[in-house]
């Protein structure tokens, strides 16, 4: 233990030394994967003594992005980045793309330099004059937004011009020309625009948003084409992947040219991609980042994506996941070329594996679970590895006729057992599993693994690029040998971040598990990050699709996305489709004294902040008597300067009706809890108090508003980006016990008797809330979807 702290405190020293402030040098520390790329980095670039923080910054992106690729040209790189030749982030990035296309083949320093800019200066005063130029044609929409203005779009064009200046100074001459032309910035500058100015500016802003599209901005990379990173499907005979024995060795992965064109001529070169999940569970959000990345490349390309189910474990799986996994990709958006199973090819898989076994890759192993393990970490050989080939096809045989007990054998791939990737050390091919499938049957009591699998269907099914999360990177390595083993066609294979999000957990065996031991209410459980768990909570598939598609596709393995920043998705898209009403939650009496009782008026209330008069269908009605229910929130005995709501001779307006004030309170016989409120209403509406609140009026004498059950979903787990629950040593100790209040008689304005499931509102005031499965003919059930409240487009990103 004390020489691992002494390893970490060497390790914390040199980060510091290339200028990563403690904080940042700590968390990569905390990273295995990150800590020993960039140790090896600053070693190849000979810095170890330390650099400036610029250089610095550059290798830690070198350690966190470069291409596994093309590894061997690392060293390359980091020279230039030592010599200050590549500066700037930008030239990095085209650095990495550049490298990513050549892969090991040879390196050509003079494109290499064209691509990435080296050797380009941009002066001073040419960024000036294109800075200049920007704000002159867009002198109009930057005086009327003034320091609304969006300062990225202005650097965005920019950089689009000069690709390779340097953007700090482009920033300071971006801020030194509004001054110039704004003057100070203001109060009103910092202002959020209120709802009236909104209401009063809309119809210009259609106007307004067609000037700012002429303004030739830059766009950010997460909103550039995201597909454009792969290769087109022709392209595919370069060296994508070597893989590296230990007898010094390397098979060179790609196809050769007539495998390749018979591959062509089968898709019509078109792109083919597919999305295989597990049918072992309820897709979750990580699953939503997949269809984007595997239904999105072959719609943009023009091309198909097979939904396949990876059915290769028939203990986990079940009917009802295969049905919930093709109900959910539809409502997703996308539609798949074709539905298959890798069930559909067991036959083929066992042919091949009989061929694997007569080209002597694969044997019959009897090695226990526990043995297989510990030969692994001692990187031994399986006493059966050199079996003779005919006895190896004799017991596999009797494998597949169900001759011999489960467990008792195992079909094993012959790689490398001294290899540095343990995705190498003789993965198991076949188990024999006595069990039904539920797709085929009890056809077959041998079921092939992922591994051995997955690669093959890829193959057959003729897919062009075969897309997975970077867990997977190592297992390239034995992707590519079985195919070249077996003289296979081979896909081009990409990994990218997965999706980890904050505040829950995305591992399917940590949601099986509190789903089973009922810490939720099912797969579907609005607080749980599946789909339809977050479908029943009301969010769009569109408002997901936005999130996962803003993300982009990187390969950074350490990123945290805020919960923040999906719900400014659901918040965007809800704000435009979401009708308002008024809803009140904890509902106190108030009585008005000065208006005649069993008197009703239906009053009119928007369903739109923007709603114009003529427009009937942007209007609902809502009665007003004089008993009115508001929030028990919205009244204190005590007034103060800094509280909008009502109080002991306080006036405050009811939205879409009268200003009223409060005239006398009632008490329990405790004298504390407020039992009603008298109050009177002013007809005239000349009085102008400045609280609004929200409330619902009894709809005729004596009879309760109608009454709703309130579901109010908080966040499963209380930890934020700091650390994910899924990685706690007691993660479930983490669960939020306040993930779900139930709020069993709140009452609502007459109009959403009529509400069906799936419908959405805004509740003013409250949050965007569903009507959800569990509501009834007699009683309405609704759950939040999210608050109104938006954190991420103030700074949360």
């Amino acid at each position: 233990m004390v020489v691992k702290d002494e390893n970490s405190d060497k390790t914390l020293e040199l980060f510091v030394k290339i200028g990563l402030d403690e904080r940042t040098a700590r968390n990569t520390i905390a990273n295995n994967k990150v800590t020993a790329n960039l140790t090896a980095v600053i070693h190849e670039a000979a810095l170890t003594e330390g650099c400036d923080r610029t250089i610095g910054n550059l290798l830690y992106t070198v350690a966190t992005k470069y291409p596994a690729n093309a590894l061997v040209h690392r060293p390359d790189l980091l020279e230039y980045v030592v010599s200050s030749k590549i500066k700037t982030p930008a030239q990095l990035e085209a650095a990495f793309l550049f490298l990513s296309n050549i892969a090991s083949e040879d390196f050509k320093r003079s494109e290499f330099e064209e691509a990435c800019g080296v050797g380009v200066e941009v002066s001073v005063e040419e960024i000036a004059h294109t800075v200049n130029e920007i704000f002159e044609e867009n002198k109009a929409v930057i005086i009327e937004r003034r320091y609304r203005t969006n300062v990225g779009e202005l650097l965005g064009s920019v950089r689009k011009r000069h690709p390779w200046a340097d953007p700090k100074i482009a920033k300071q001459l971006v801020d030194v020309k509004m001054f110039e032309l704004l003057g100070e910035r203001t109060a009103a500058d910092d202002e959020k625009p209120s709802k009236k100015k909104e209401k009063k500016e809309k119809p210009a802003k259609v106007e307004k948003k067609a000037v700012v599209d002429d303004i030739p901005a830059q766009p950010s990379e997460e909103e550039l084409n995201p597909f454009s990173i792969f290769p087109a499907p022709e392209d595919n005979v370069k060296v994508h992947t070597e893989v590296f024995f230990s007898n010094g060795s390397v098979l060179r992965c790609c196809n050769t040219r007539e495998m390749l064109d018979k591959h062509l001529k089968l898709t019509g070169g078109r792109v083919f991609t597919r999305f295989p999940p597990e049918p072992n569970g309820y897709l979750h959000i990580g699953h939503a980042k997949a269809m984007f990345v595997d239904f999105g490349l072959a719609k943009e390309r023009g091309g198909c994506c097979y939904l396949r189910y990876d059915d290769t474990n028939p203990e986990a799986e079940k009917k009802e996941y295969i049905n919930h996994i093709e109900e959910i990709v539809k409502w997703m958006g996308w539609e798949p070329f074709k539905i298959t199973y890798t069930s559909d090819y067991f036959q083929d898989l066992y042919e091949l594996a009989v061929e694997l076994i007569r080209r002597g890759h694969a044997y019959v192993d009897h090695q226990t679970p526990e043995e297989i393990k510990e030969y692994r970490e001692k990187k031994m050989n399986s006493p059966w590895r050199e079996r003779p080939i005919a006895e190896s096809l004799k017991l596999f045989d009797d494998m597949k006729r169900g001759l011999i007990e489960e467990g008792k054998a195992t079909l094993r791939m012959k790689q490398d057992m001294q290899s540095d990737n343990f995705n190498m050390y003789d993965l198991i091919a076949y188990r024999i599993k006595f069990t039904p499938h539920p797709h085929a049957g009890d056809k077959w009591c041998i079921y092939p693994s992922y591994d051995y699998a997955h690669c093959i269907v890829d193959s057959l099914e003729n897919i062009t690029h075969s897309l997975c999360t970077l867990e997977f990177e190592t297992r390239r390595a034995s992707y590519y040998w079985l195919l070249h083993a077996l003289d296979l066609y081979q896909p081009y294979v990409w990994e990218y971040s997965r999706l980890n999000v904050t505040n829950t957990v995305m591992s399917k065996r940590k949601l099986n598990y509190i789903v089973t031991n009922k810490y939720v209410d099912g797969w579907d459980d609005p607080r749980l990050m599946t789909l339809a768990g977050l479908r029943r909570r009301g969010v769009t598939s569109t408002a997901i699709n936005a999130f996962v598609r803003g993300i982009g596709i990187t390969r950074s393995d350490c990123s945290m996305i805020r919960l923040d920043r999906l719900e400014y998705h659901i918040r965007e898209e809800l704000n435009k489709t979401a009708p308002r009403v008024l809803v009140v939650l904890h509902p106190l009496k108030v009585v008005i004294t000065n208006l005649e009782s069993g008197s009703v008026m239906d009053l009119d209330a928007k369903k739109w902040p923007d709603a114009q008069a003529d427009d009937t269908s942007a209007f609902y009605k809502v009665p007003f008597s004089n008993v009115v229910y508001i929030e028990r929130s919205d009244f204190r005995m005590k007034d103060s300067k800094d509280y909008y709501g009502l109080a002991l001779g306080k006036s405050v307006l009811l939205r879409y009706a009268f200003p009223i004030k409060c005239t006398d309170v009632i008490l329990a016989d405790d004298n504390e809890t407020v039992l009603e409120i008298r109050a009177e209403y002013d007809p005239s509406k000349k009085s102008k108090p400045k609280g609004v609140l929200h409330w619902v009026a009894e709809p005729s004498p004596g009879a309760d508003p109608l009454k709703v059950e309130v579901r109010l979903f908080d966040k499963l787990f209380n930890s934020e980006n700091s650390q994910n629950p899924a990685e706690l040593d007691n993660w479930l100790a983490d669960l939020n016990p306040d993930s779900k209040v139930v709020v069993p008689a709140a009452y609502a304005v007459p109009s959403l008797r009529d509400a069906a499931v799936g419908d959405t509102f805004q509740f003013e005031r409250l949050g965007y809330f569903t009507v959800d499965k569990d509501s009834t003919a007699e009683k309405l059930v609704f759950n939040r979807t999210v608050t109104l409240k938006d954190t991420y487009g103030k700074g949360g990103k």
